[in-house]
């Protein structure tokens, strides 16, 4: 059952790319002349995926493979005989050999025979996983510089992450915690953690909480993110990126912007669905005659060339006014989605007429507008 609308223009074909309302596999982005390499085709099976991401041979990773589910099975009936004396275990994805780590010398033996290289160590699994709870305890008292900590089971401690120079705030933790130090292991560390929130034009904006209807994001703006004024009315929830409809017009104009949580954060980059992202410096207005290229949940990365502006689109719904009409294509899913010129943003998807199979014509509303209309700031790089 249709739960949105797709927007079919009075007395043709024009539509606006609404909300896709089934599971769409992304199309494979394949450009348009003059635009971005198409990208590879993804792995087809996991040894593909060993090959391509691990640089091994496919003698290698079927190998590997098949080594890592017997290491599973290994590990599991260890796991069960050797009872309080089993440490855990780690497999070594370039050999092949799994190395299991157990509290009482006399069962190493054990360990041997199932083909498994023994290591006694002095805490192991359990006292390590109980250590991990007693921090997770004080979490909220700890210092900021501290920034995680896990088991390493290879060297057998809990190792506390810490910003440079900060070793004072681990060992501060660690005694709060209650903890012994012996089992514990400082590191400095530059990264800064952070979730996978980030907020990316052109990547899928679920619109229900399975994600089968869902828009694009258009461009990051402080506090959330532009999109199409049809892909939600003021209140309207956004799931990924989590948010509300802070703002909405259609018809007449096509603009909306949603305000996400404080969990996403806008950043100034466009998915080029080629494995990267393309930097966004600003909004300077292209030219008519200029290339343009597109970004969308969809069909991903595709290029034309801008042929109008101040285009009126009279869609079922009622006329959208002041679109750019472009040579590019889209489909449902694709609407909201951001539009680059170079590197400066220009607009957001509305909708269009074809697809991406046979061509057709797609129009943008301006993103300046957008900007406007709610005093927001575009985020840049």
């Amino acid at each position: 059952m249709k739960k949105s609308p797709v927007f079919r223009a009075l007395g043709g074909s024009v539509l606006a790319f609404g909300l896709v309302l089934t599971a769409v596999p992304a199309a494979s982005a394949a450009p348009a002349p003059a635009a971005p390499a198409a990208p590879a085709a993804p792995a087809a099976t996991q040894a593909e995926a060993l090959e391509r991401d691990l640089g091994l041979s496919s003698t290698e990773a079927a190998e590997i493979t098949a080594k890592q589910e017997n290491a599973v099975k290994v590990e599991e009936e260890l796991r069960a005989s050797l009872g309080d004396d089993f440490g855990g275990s780690v497999f070594d994805v370039q050999t092949g050999k799994l190395t299991v780590s157990v509290t009482d010398e006399s069962a190493a033996a054990e360990v041997r025979e199932a083909g498994a290289t023994p290591r006694v160590v002095e805490f192991g699994e359990k006292e390590l996983d109980s250590i991990v709870s007693d921090l997770n305890s004080e979490e909220t008292t700890a210092d900021a510089a501290v920034t995680g900590w896990y088991t390493d089971a290879a060297a057998d401690a809990v190792v506390i992450t810490v910003e440079k120079g900060q070793e004072a705030a681990a060992e501060e933790l660690v005694a709060a915690a209650g903890v012994s130090a012996d089992a514990v292991q400082i590191k400095e560390t530059t990264e800064e953690p952070r979730t996978y929130a980030d907020i990316i034009g052109g990547n899928k904006n679920s619109l229900n909480a399975a994600g089968t209807s869902y828009c694009s994001v258009g461009f990051a703006v402080q506090g959330g993110f532009a999109t199409a004024g049809h892909c939600g009315s003021v209140g309207a929830t956004s799931y990924s990126p989590a948010g509300t409809f802070a703002g909405s017009i259609f018809p007449s104009r096509d603009m909306g912007w949603v305000r996400t949580t404080s969990a996403w954060v806008p950043r100034p980059y466009v998915n080029n669905y080629s494995g990267g992202t393309v930097t966004v410096r600003g909004s300077q207005e292209a030219a008519i005659g200029a290339s343009v290229c597109r970004s969308g949940a969809t069909t991903g990365w595709r290029c034309g060339v801008i042929q109008s502006k101040n285009q009126t689109v009279r869609y079922a719904q009622g006329a959208v006014y002041g679109l750019t009409r472009t040579t590019a294509c889209a489909e449902p899913g694709d609407s909201g989605g951001s539009w680059l010129s170079g590197n400066q943003a220009q607009g957001v998807t509305s909708g269009g007429s074809g697809n991406c199979r046979t061509g057709g014509t797609t129009y943008f509303q301006p993103i300046n507008p957008i900007l406007s209309q709610w005093g927001l700031t575009l985020v840049t790089g």
